[in-house]
């Protein structure tokens, strides 16, 4: 534990973890302090994403950019994940769709863009494996796809029903369950060789002992976890407070915190020229929620949820996910980069949050008819207001005709 008390004491930034146990007192003492909540779970989750950021970094010493990036990618995800199993389990399926798009926009453009950004700003320019980034974009490219075609038969064929659209759903979650394991088994096992990271010269600190990182990731995760649904919970109140549309907030906010852990882990790593692991952070966290996260919700809505889950996005969604998963392709195409190709992969995320933000809010009565989502019991009617910020932001962005 030595090393890990050392940390906290020459980090000012880590001393800030002081206010995890300031939120879970508040919320327990003031539960109606949504405003106060949303404050201090973002003072939290920095210091949080901080340290998972260094323990990340002493895994991947002894592991390898490759299997860090993957490690951190999946630790991470797990607060996407608890936050879409309690939503399934809700029978909220749009706001379950809203978390998985945001996550999968924001990883690739946002934190992609940023580590290039930040990683140049220090170095003139920087290498990265072309073989790994190419893998997982087109992973990414594959995925999004896949989500893409219900939408568009639904579209197209007035014919397709709820049955085939289940059957089609479950058809294509097990597909990309497979091809991901396949992936994991190419980059990992079979073709490794190919996947090392690009060499760079700046020598780092030592690590951690593996047994205390490994340690802390398990632990802070845990706490990520908790502070994040705290914030789901105060997102609401609290936008309405600093006056954010329910579409910004659920497809960039929330998504951006979630993500903390993960992007604190990528910046740091940019800055000392590791963009290996930035790469795999950012895409590989992407690719795993479109390839395996996703599916696993289909898949598990018919055992913990009232009523199944399809992979019908609404069309505002999957023309983001496409176009994220399209500039990934092209901006990673060289294996090298500098500072203004993170200015153009942000470009592209500022655009889609601008709209979102400036959209107009959906008035009573318009768009579609009611949803036919089951509604779920009276017990679960907690669960529903607190993830009303993100199944209120999908219905305002593009999506004439959809139902749940």
């Amino acid at each position: 534990m030595s090393p890990l008390l050392r940390e906290i004491r020459r980090t000012p930034l880590l001393w800030l973890l002081a206010f995890v146990p300031v939120l879970f007192v508040a919320h327990k003492l003031r539960p109606e302090a949504h405003t106060l909540h949303f404050v201090l779970s973002v003072l939290a989750v920095v210091p949080l994403a901080a340290l998972l950021s260094h323990a990340t970094e002493s895994v991947a010493a002894r592991t390898g950019d490759t299997v860090g990036g993957l490690l951190n990618a999946t630790l991470g995800n797990l607060t996407e994940l608890v936050i879409a199993l309690t939503a399934l389990h809700a029978g909220q399926h749009t706001l379950v769709k809203a978390s998985i798009a945001g996550a999968i926009v924001t990883n690739t453009l946002f934190m992609l863009g940023a580590s290039f950004f930040l990683g140049g700003l220090r170095h003139h320019a920087q290498e990265y494996n072309r073989a790994s980034a190419r893998l997982q974009a087109g992973l990414l490219f594959l995925a999004v796809i896949a989500i893409l075609i219900p939408s568009a038969v639904s579209q197209a064929d007035s014919v397709a029903g709820s049955e085939f659209m289940g059957t089609l759903s479950i058809c294509l979650s097990v597909l990309l369950i497979v091809v991901y394991g396949l992936g994991l088994l190419f980059s990992l096992k079979t073709h490794r060789e190919f996947f090392g990271s690009a060499e760079h010269s700046e020598a780092g600190e030592a690590p951690w002992p593996l047994g205390l990182a490994l340690a802390t990731l398990a632990g802070v995760t845990v706490l990520v976890a908790l502070v994040s649904e705290v914030f789901v919970e105060s997102v609401q109140e609290a936008a309405v407070t600093f006056g954010m549309t329910a579409a910004f907030v659920g497809f960039i906010v929330v998504a951006l915190v979630g993500g903390a852990a993960e992007m604190v882990s990528a910046f740091s790593a940019a800055r000392k020229n590791r963009l290996d692991l930035s790469v795999g952070i950012a895409l590989g966290s992407a690719s795993q929620i479109a390839l395996f996260v996703a599916p696993v919700l289909v898949l598990l809505s018919y055992v913990i949820g009232p009523a199944p889950m399809n992979l019908q996005f609404w069309p505002g969604a999957v023309v983001m996910m496409l176009i994220a998963a399209m500039t990934a392709s092209l901006v990673t195409n060289s294996g090298r980069s500098a500072w203004f190709v993170g200015v153009v992969v942000l470009t592209v995320y500022l655009i889609f949050a601008m709209t979102l933000y400036l959209l107009p809010p959906r008035q009573q009565g318009d768009g579609p008819g009611p949803r036919t989502t089951t509604e779920p019991p009276a017990h679960r009617a907690s669960q529903m207001s607190k993830f009303a910020t993100l199944d209120a932001a999908a219905p305002g962005f593009g999506r004439p005709g959809y139902s749940a």
